[in-house]
């Protein structure tokens, strides 16, 4: 009898939301676009206060760190790329600057959706807005062979 581990959550959500980002032109707007809509929500975040994206930020590395320790390495390292971007950035320039991020990489995630011809994974099942960025860090992580 032979004996096998069971998936892993963070593949089987990796897989279901691959489902709908089969076709190529797709994932590359998902490549582009999900960091800036991630940019973009905590750029609309620090805005408000900055320990509001700060605390946003723990949060989604505590459920990455549930699903993947290597994906919530990757991840913490992003997130602190991007919130050190915002902290650099002219404080009046913020919240305008994030608000035009997060609306044109949204109509870009909706152009691909349109010429993937599937509907958005999060209409589905909302985690998969937290998904999204695993899957395009798992682009990074099967290119130089990174375990997560």
């Amino acid at each position: 009898m032979e004996h096998r581990t069971p998936p892993r959550d963070i593949d089987i959500l990796l897989e279901r939301y691959g489902d709908s980002h089969q076709n190529h032109t797709n994932e590359i707007i998902h490549i582009v676009c999900i960091p800036l809509i991630v940019l973009g929500l905590l750029g609309i975040l620090w805005a408000i206060h900055p320990v509001l994206a700060v605390a946003a930020t723990l949060g989604a590395l505590h459920y990455y760190y549930k699903l993947s320790r290597g994906f919530a390495i990757g991840m913490g390292a992003m997130s602190a790329a991007m919130l050190g971007v915002l902290a650099l950035m002219p404080p009046m320039t913020v919240l305008p600057v994030s608000i035009a991020v997060f609306v044109v990489a949204w109509i870009g995630q909706f152009i691909g959706h349109k010429i993937e011809g599937k509907k958005p994974s999060f209409l589905d099942d909302l985690r998969f807005l937290l998904i999204g960025p695993l899957f395009v860090l798992s682009f990074l992580y099967r290119r130089f062979n990174l375990a997560y």
